[in-house]
């Protein structure tokens, strides 16, 4: 973070502060800030966050010895630390972070770029931030930090030589996306598409689609909105960027779009296309498996060109990246028996897009293994969706269909119905019966996907198969 003195932060979050024996209120801060005490380092600022099943409150001395200065709390505790007593310390990080940004931005050339999207968006920030890492200093979401707390920890992290900030936008319900983004009001902002990923929370997927249009309402005047025109949502709103003054940049698959991907193969080694944009057309050669992140370059492409990085250094840059992320098409296993971990979450788009990359880059000779458990948060189209992807595997020829988990049981009664009666689809209860099973059941030349939302835990057993096939 910035340097800032105990009596400028606690003005800024609207705290109390206490300092500690050797502090007084000019006294400097300009450490990490973080909710895990684990994270600390020398001149951290702990934030002490209650949770569901513990309070951050109990780690404030486990803070202060990994390093903490300060901690900003909800109410005061024992340990020798300085502390800044608030109401509430979501909202005290997330003013924290509208400040802090706003104070480099004032004094330097920092650019923000935000994503969201159903699908795609951590995968796009990582390739937002390879692209941007070799223009200068760069910030950008570890894992999944795109929630309430995760994205203002992000900010957070920028110093006054930080050149890029790339947040990531999620939610799960309206209002949370206009919340984080006006925060920092955006430059750039990228909307990827609109799918059924947290569907339960919004109300259907027309209330999603108005809850990612949120991002577009907290960019930036003058900035950019870059739309992917493959998705009839985000196609449509192109009238909101209009009326925001933000020029508008779409990408995707059809000719109408500035940047543009065709001829796309998917193999085993990764994936590759033509990006036609600025009258060239230029190869790209990814190493992320699977058809469905060639949008998510094309939008990075798009982003950083906003940003005026030149679309070749932006491809050949995308092309060392070896993994979008850990969990996400994430090769594993050996030689023999191949696994594709990509359990850290799942929604019915994701799911359809790796079971069809699943079945592209299986060749003569392999077997097409699917271990499938559930898909949250999908509200009352959860019975639907499951079913059409237990329709869709049988259709796309997957030998075996595993399925783990009560949870996932439609899925399975919809394979079984759809014609994989005869000893291709079974239904086990848990993740350990499944790992026992595929023990025995998978053999040399087999590709194996394993593929659930984050809460049906599959990306460990994704994370066991690689390690006993290995």
């Amino acid at each position: 973070m910035i340097a800032l003195s105990l009596a400028e932060i606690a003005e800024i979050v609207g705290g109390d502060l206490r300092p500690v024996a050797g502090h007084d209120p000019a006294s400097i801060v300009s450490g990490v800030v973080d909710t895990d005490s684990r994270q600390m380092a020398a001149g951290g600022i702990f934030v002490a966050k209650p949770g569901e099943h513990t309070d951050g409150h109990r780690f404030v001395g486990a803070a202060l010895e990994n390093g903490a200065v300060l901690a900003i709390v909800e109410r005061p505790v024992d340990d020798e630390i300085s502390q800044i007593v608030v109401a509430d310390v979501i909202d005290a990080i997330a003013a924290l972070a509208r400040a802090v940004v706003a104070r480099v931005r004032a004094g330097g050339d920092l650019r923000i770029v935000g994503v969201t999207g159903s699908n795609g968006k951590t995968t796009t920030k990582n390739f937002l931030a390879r692209i941007l890492q070799d223009e200068g200093e760069t910030v950008a979401p570890i894992a999944s930090y795109n929630n309430e707390v995760g994205a203002p920890l992000t900010m957070l992290r920028i110093t006054d030589g930080t050149r890029y900030l790339v947040c990531e936008f999620g939610a799960s319900a309206p209002g949370e996306i206009a919340r984080l983004a006006g925060l920092v009001n955006p430059d750039v902002v990228i909307e990827l598409m609109v799918g059924l990923a947290h569907a339960g929370g919004f109300g259907g997927i027309e209330e999603t689609a108005r809850a990612k249009a949120e991002l577009i309402e907290a960019a930036a005047p003058g900035g950019t909105a870059i739309l992917n025109l493959d998705d009839a949502r985000v196609a449509g709103m192109a009238p909101l960027a209009e009326r925001r003054g933000l020029r508008i940049v779409g990408f995707g698959q059809g000719s109408a779009a500035d940047v543009r991907a065709a001829q796309i193969d998917v193999t085993a080694s990764g994936t590759s296309c033509t990006v036609h944009v600025d009258d060239q057309a230029l190869p790209l050669r990814l190493q992320v498996l699977g058809a469905h992140h060639v949008n998510n370059a094309l939008a990075a492409i798009a982003a950083t060109r906003a940003l005026g990085v030149a679309p070749a250094d932006a491809i050949a840059r995308l092309e060392t990246v070896q993994l979008a992320e850990r969990w996400r098409m994430q090769p594993m296993g050996g030689s023999e028996v191949r696994i594709i971990n990509d359990a850290y979450n799942a929604s019915p788009d994701s799911m359809a897009a790796a079971l069809r990359t699943l079945a592209q880059i299986t060749g003569p000779g392999e077997r097409t293994v699917a271990v499938l458990g559930a898909m949250s948060e999908l509200g009352e189209t959860a019975g639907d969706e499951h079913d059409r992807i237990g329709l869709l595997a049988v259709r796309l020829n997957i030998q075996r269909i595993v399925v783990v988990g009560a949870e996932a049981r439609r899925l399975f009664l919809a394979a079984v119905g759809e014609g994989s009666w005869d000893g291709e689809a079974v239904h086990l209860p848990d993740a350990d019966a499944a790992f026992d099973y595929l023990r025995g059941e998978l053999r040399p030349g087999d590709r194996v996907l394993v593929k659930s939302s984050n809460s049906a835990g599959l990306r460990f057993l994704g994370d066991r198969l690689g390690e006993s096939f290995s």
